[in-house]
């Protein structure tokens, strides 16, 4: 059963992503409108990127700019200076949604479904660009 499981995780962990990277999972924001937060950001510096979620108007707008500091923070503990960042990757998966009911007339219930996201971003130095 554990045969050549010092082997498998070497290879697992030299074949694993080394960008930083933050996740913010289960937001109560639905993906559709993370997404078009997320592609105004994609491919910008991390000094632009956060200045343009400064300054959007969008609900998903600050719980992104959070997760691109804590992936900045995260760079920042692996020796990547911030002026040397941009966002390689920026994603929106669906979470678990959450079904509600709303009562109508006759008797009768219309589902409501209150979808939640996990908001993954991951930087890269321009040095590697």
């Amino acid at each position: 059963m554990a045969t050549r499981m010092k082997e498998k995780s070497e290879k697992r962990a030299n074949g694993a992503d080394k960008r930083p990277r933050a996740t913010a999972k289960y937001i109560r924001i639905s993906p559709y409108k993370v997404r078009i937060v997320l592609d105004v950001i994609r491919g910008l510096s991390y000094i632009e990127a956060a200045a343009v979620l400064k300054n959007t108007n969008k609900s998903a707008a600050p719980v992104v700019l959070k997760v691109l500091e804590s992936a900045a923070a995260n760079a920042e503990y692996k020796n990547i200076s911030k002026s040397d960042l941009f966002v390689a990757e920026a994603f929106a998966d669906q979470g678990p949604t959450l079904k509600r009911i709303m009562p109508r007339a006759k008797g009768r219930a219309y589902r409501i479904l209150k979808r939640t996201s996990h908001i993954t971003v991951i930087m890269d130095s321009a040095a590697n660009k």
